[in-house]
């Protein structure tokens, strides 16, 4: 049975079309995850769905009943929203920002308001924070009280706008382990994330956004080890890579290096893997490959193929292997003591070193 349906959503700004004819219907208690390219509409899907920002044309149906104008305040009692901003009032703690919604829009008593609020905060591991005020909070911390608001109002649907994408990486953790327990309970849910694991892990079902629409979906199993259309292949090889490409001597290896530290925590590998591929990253790039070329690409990737990590770095000239050729023997000692394998390959110009973990 569908809680949610939509039939021929549409959203345009002005020429701009956003979405387009997008036909949906999500199962009471499904956990659905919406993934994709910034720019597709996955938030836009969602502002829609609950009408905060229209849909241009097309129908939204909540347990049947076609939404507009004039119910949609009521339906929205029952459809929860957590955006990526926390959107707690700073003058109320945090008792307070739970308690407001049951009181003015539930008329629930103060003493009731508050003893949900006291379930709710241990659910979310927050009782010690009741009476503090959202400046003494951490982001993640806020995300979790604005969850815990959310579910004071008692929805039969949450509807998540990227809920970690304001956060500090180190509170990542916190707010989807939250969700994940949430999604152990028979709530009905739709997540906008760009967290794949997580993705991956909570939902029942994954939509793939691109082309104005839900352009591929399917069980995470599907989506993310066996996706059929030729975006979502593309878009899962991408985040499953990180690539950089360095262009001078005087790159910003700064951004290189944190750019494989986000890989190796969207992908929570073991401090120990991590390691390897940064230092083998560091070693190969900055101090063998860019010093002698002065440019090069580097990609680091899990193979399928091989079940291990790899490093690969490309660079043009003549046929070289810059490894051979170094004249930094730390650099190379310390990568060849902590790749497992190392091949060179030179076609069209282009030497590639691939390593591997």
């Amino acid at each position: 049975m569908s809680i949610l349906r939509t039939e021929n959503l549409t959203k345009r700004y002005g020429e701009n079309i956003i979405l387009q004819n997008v036909t949906v219907e999500i199962g009471k208690g499904e956990v659905v995850s919406i993934i994709g390219p910034s720019g597709t509409g996955k938030s836009t899907f969602l502002r829609a769905v609950n009408f905060l920002d229209p849909p241009t044309s097309g129908e939204v149906y909540f347990n049947g009943l076609k939404i507009d104008r004039k119910n949609i305040d009521g339906i929205r009692r029952n459809m929860g929203m957590v955006f990526q901003n926390f959107g707690l009032f700073s003058h109320l703690n945090v008792m307070e920002n739970i308690c407001a919604g049951p009181i003015k829009l539930l008329g629930k008593s103060r003493t009731e308001a508050e003893a949900k609020a006291k379930d709710l905060l241990r659910t979310v591991g927050l009782s010690e924070r009741a009476r503090h005020y959202p400046h003494q909070l951490s982001g993640g911390q806020k995300q979790r009280v604005a969850i815990a608001r959310c579910l004071a109002m008692e929805p039969e649907v949450i509807l998540f706008d990227e809920p970690t994408s304001a956060l500090d990486p180190t509170m990542v953790g916190e707010v989807t382990a939250v969700i994940r327990n949430l999604s152990k309970t028979g709530l009905t849910m739709l997540i906008v994330t760009h967290e794949m694991n997580f993705a991956k892990e909570v939902s029942s079902r994954v939509f793939y956004m691109d082309e104005c629409g839900i352009y591929e979906q399917g069980t995470p199993a599907e989506i993310f080890e066996a996706p059929q259309k030729p975006r979502t292949q593309a878009f899962i090889y991408m985040i499953r890579s990180f690539h950089y490409k360095v262009e001078s001597r005087d790159f910003d290896y700064v951004a290189m290096l944190n750019g494989i530290d986000n890989f190796c925590f969207r992908h929570a590998l073991e401090d120990k893997t991590a390691k390897k591929l940064r230092l083998i990253a560091e070693e190969l790039v900055i101090n063998i490959v860019v010093p002698r070329f002065g440019v090069c690409d580097l990609s680091v990737s899990f193979s399928e193929q091989l079940c291990r990590y790899e490093v690969i770095v490309t660079y043009p000239g003549d046929s070289e292997d810059a490894l051979v050729t170094a004249t930094d023997d730390l650099a190379r000692l310390m990568i060849h003591n902590t790749a497992g394998e190392i091949v060179h390959t030179f076609v069209n110009g282009v030497n590639t070193l691939r390593l591997t973990l």
